[in-house]
C-alpha cells in the first residue's frame, strides 16, 4: 500500500520571506510524495503580495494580521493565536519557517506547542549581537533551539549551529534566494514602468541603496544618507536609485536628506523581478539588508554593508563584500575607492559567490523526504 503524502506547511509573512521561500514552494509542488500547503501571516500585507502574485502562488491559509502601527508584541501575539488555529486545522507532518522575522520564530513556537516538527530555511546565520539585528538575531537563535531540521545556506553557517551544541538535522543547501534568481532574471520585460527608464544605463554608474534596519534609525540613517549624497554629487557620471522602504522614519529620513537632488531616485519598493533587474544594472550596491548581500555577489556587483556586524561574513571573507559600517567617512571612503580604483572594483566584482548554486530548493526537499523516510540518501552538502 503507497504512503500517504507527506503534508508540509511553509508558513511566512514578509515580503524577503516571500521572495526566498518562493521557489521552494514551487519545488515542493513538483514532489509527488509531499503536498505543500502555503500559509501566510501578511505580517507585511501588500509587498507580500506582490511577490505571491509574481511566482504564481497562493495560500489556503491567510491570517492577514497586518495593522496600522502594529508592534512587535502585536504581531507575536496575533501570529502566535491565529497559526495554533491553522495547525489544529491543516494537521501538517512538519511546518517550514525562513529565517528571523517575528513570524519566523511566532510560528515555530506555534509549532512547537502542537508537537509538529519545524524546518528553519536559512538557519544558522548569527551577528553576535542580540540586539543588532533587531529583532532578527534572536528570532532566528530562538527558532534554532525548536527546529528539528536546519537548512543552513553554508558551512559557515553550520558551524555557528554546532557551536550552540545543535549537531542533529544540519544539512548545507546554499540559499534559496539565489535559486529565486534563476526566475526572475528571465521574466524582466525589459522596462521598469517608473522614472528609471529614463536613466542612461550605458552611460551612467549607478548606485542602488537600500537602507531600513532599525538599528540604524536616527544618526546612522543621517550619516549613511549624507555620505551616500557626497558620493553622487562628486562624480557627475553617477546615479542613486533608492527603493525607499514605507517606514514613515525612512521616508522622512530620505526625504529630507536625499530629495529633491539631482541624480537620486527616490522610488517606490520595486516587485522582486524589478529588484533583481535594477541589481543586475548596477555599478554598485549600498545596503543594510540582509538578502542583497547574498543577491548582489551573485551578479559580480560589489557591496558595501551599512552595518556595524553581518551574520553574512562569508562575502567578506571571499572579497564580494565590505563591511562600511554607518560612519561618515568611512561610508565615503569605501565608495570612492570603488567608484575611483577599478582593481579594487574589478576583485570584487569577481570574486566567487559563496552563497549558492540554485539548487538549494532541490536539496531541502530532499533533506525533507530523507528526515521522514521518504528517501534513502540525505543530499550531497551545498559546496561553492
Amino acid at each position: 500500500m503507497s504512503q500517504s503524502k507527506l503534508r508540509v506547511m511553509s508558513i511566512f509573512g514578509t515580503r524577503p520571506e516571500a521572495i526566498k521561500m518562493a521557489p521552494l514552494l514551487l519545488e515542493l509542488d513538483r514532489r509527488p510524495e509531499i503536498e505543500s500547503i502555503p500559509c501566510l501571516t501578511a505580517q507585511h500585507r501588500e509587498m507580500l503580495d506582490g511577490v505571491m502574485t509574481r511566482f504564481g502562488l497562493t495560500a489556503p491559509y491567510d491570517l492577514d494580521i497586518m495593522e496600522p502601527g502594529q508592534t512587535l508584541y502585536t504581531v507575536t501575539a496575533k501570529a502566535l493565536t491565529g497559526l495554533g488555529k491553522v495547525l489544529a486545522d491543516a494537521k501538517p507532518d512538519c511546518v517550514l519557517v525562513h529565517g528571523d522575522t517575528t513570524t519566523t520564530f511566532s510560528a515555530a513556537l506555534a509549532a512547537f506547542y502542537a508537537k509538529i516538527p519545524v524546518g528553519h530555511v536559512e538557519a544558522g546565520l548569527r551577528s553576535g549581537d542580540n540586539l543588532s539585528p533587531f529583532p532578527e538575531e534572536m528570532n532566528r537563535k530562538l527558532t534554532g533551539q525548536i527546529a528539528a531540521l536546519h537548512f543552513a545556506p553554508t558551512a559557515k553557517n553550520a558551524e555557528n549551529l554546532r557551536q550552540e551544541g545543535i549537531t542533529e538535522g544540519v544539512f548545507v543547501t546554499g540559499n534559496t534566494v539565489i535559486d529565486t534568481m534563476r526566475y526572475t532574471l528571465d521574466y524582466f520585460p525589459g522596462r521598469f514602468g517608473n522614472e528609471l527608464d529614463q536613466i542612461d544605463w550605458a552611460n551612467r554608474r549607478v548606485i542602488t541603496l537600500t537602507c531600513h534596519r532599525r538599528e540604524n534609525y536616527g544618526a546612522p540613517m543621517q550619516a549613511i544618507f549624507q555620505a551616500v549624497k557626497a558620493l553622487v554629487e562628486r562624480h557627475p557620471d553617477v546615479e542613486l536609485v533608492y527603493p525607499v522602504h514605507p517606514s514613515p522614519a525612512v521616508q522622512e529620513a530620505a526625504r529630507t536628506i536625499l530629495g529633491n537632488t539631482a541624480r537620486m531616485h527616490l522610488i517606490a519598493p520595486l516587485d522582486t523581478v524589478q529588484m533583481h533587474a535594477l541589481l543586475n544594472k548596477s555599478y554598485l550596491v549600498l545596503t543594510d539588508s540582509g538578502g542583497l548581500q547574498e543577491e548582489a555577489p551573485a551578479l559580480g556587483r560589489p557591496v558595501l554593508v551599512l552595518r556595524r556586524e553581518t551574520e553574512r561574513p562569508e562575502a567578506i571573507t571571499a572579497g564580494t563584500v565590505k563591511l562600511a559600517g554607518v560612519d561618515y567617512d568611512e561610508i565615503l571612503r569605501l565608495g570612492e575607492l570603488l567608484l575611483t580604483d577599478q582593481n579594487t572594483y574589478k576583485n570584487m566584482a569577481k570574486a566567487v559567490n559563496p552563497y549558492g548554486d540554485g539548487e538549494a530548493s532541490a536539496r531541502i526537499a530532499d533533506a525533507i523526504l530523507w528526515h521522514f523516510g521518504r528517501r534513502t540518501e540525505p543530499p550531497a552538502e551545498f559546496n561553492p
